[in-house]
């Protein structure tokens, strides 16, 4: 339709340009820092220059952090799978989801691998590595440049400075990512049989919603991500480094446990009123049942409760817990290869 078309012709056109004076901002701080900001760009020991190519950026946290978070993500799905169904359930205006069918995490795991089988457990992973390959990359291999760019040394890191990295990469990667996202939810959200596969339910709400469908609570999912990375992040490199000056503990596996193991818990806290937001919203079809964020917050407040916002918020928290851990130490033991 007219409308479509200007949409993705506007939001293509936002990309390109938020792209091009992104790049151009980067390119003249570095230029600016006369090679001491790509050498801790690059993590090269102190005082050690990088000859050559001013312009180049490490591509270790990028590939790391992409390779990371889909190792995280299959070893977490089913947790996740289980939250989101517990997250659309309850929604009064919505006859499909209105029954409430599980009781709890493990009660949904059970039920959904008794009902549709245990395959049913991992329904949407494809979307699901796709979203970590491109979500993840981003997100880390940013997080970590745009630190370097104002901070030279990891031990001269500030939460501020942390937090301001944390929060604009999420919002970058989560934009970027958006279609995988909806496609993960809404595959997720089906039960017993899911009509086709990745590339089928993609064209499908391509077909029936147009672009707007594909990129439909991209708000939503840029603000969670700018508040867990936000969060989840400065967290874990601030309780790693404090650990580590503490004189306790040293930069091992044990320090990488801790510090995940905290920062999964502190994401989700933070982050849980807004994922139930974004699942519903990204879950509604044709009709708005929801007409904005937060009429969608205020109509789950109303009508089920303040405590509908942490619908989840066990199954959230159990997968972010284990998803940070596996994510940490997985990075954490990339970094250390030589290549």
């Amino acid at each position: 339709s007219p409308a479509s078309c200007l949409h993705s012709y506007c939001l293509k056109s936002f990309l390109i340009s938020f792209c091009y004076h992104l790049g151009q901002s980067v390119a003249g701080r570095l230029e600016s820092c006369c090679g001491l900001s790509a050498a801790a760009l690059s993590r090269f020991p102190p005082g050690r220059r990088r000859s050559g190519n001013m312009s180049t950026v490490n591509w270790k946290p990028f590939v790391f952090g992409g390779l990371a978070s889909v190792t995280a993500e299959c070893g977490t799905f089913p947790i996740d799978l289980a939250k989101t169904r517990l997250q659309v359930q309850g929604q009064v205006g919505d006859v499909k989801y209105r029954e409430i069918r599980y009781r709890g995490m493990l009660h949904a795991m059970m039920r959904i691998g008794r009902e549709e089988g245990l395959r049913a457990l991992y329904s949407g992973i494809a979307p699901a590595m796709l979203r970590q390959a491109s979500y993840g990359t981003i997100k880390i291999g940013t997080y970590q440049s745009f630190k370097r760019l104002l901070v030279d040394r990891p031990e001269d890191e500030t939460l501020l400075t942390n937090v301001a990295c944390g929060v604009l990469s999420g919002v970058i990667s989560s934009s970027i990512a958006n279609p995988t996202d909806v496609l993960k939810i809404r595959m997720q959200a089906q039960g017993r049989v899911i009509q086709g596969s990745m590339m089928g339910n993609f064209i499908n709400i391509y077909q029936e919603e147009g672009t707007r469908g594909l990129w439909k609570g991209v708000s939503l999912t840029a603000q969670r991500a700018a508040i867990v990375v936000g969060v989840e992040l400065p967290v874990y490199d601030l309780t790693k480094k404090h650990l580590i000056l503490s004189g306790h503990m040293g930069d091992t596996v044990y320090t990488h446990f801790l510090s995940s193991f905290v920062c999964g818990l502190a994401g989700a806290l933070a982050s849980n009123p807004v994922d139930v937001v974004r699942t519903r919203m990204m879950n509604q079809r044709g009709g708005a049942l929801y007409q904005g964020t937060l009429d969608c917050l205020l109509q789950t407040w109303r009508s089920e409760g303040f405590m509908a916002l942490y619908k989840g918020f066990f199954p959230n928290w159990l997968r972010l817990g284990p998803w940070n851990i596996i994510f940490f130490l997985t990075y954490e033991q990339l970094k250390n290869l030589n290549v």
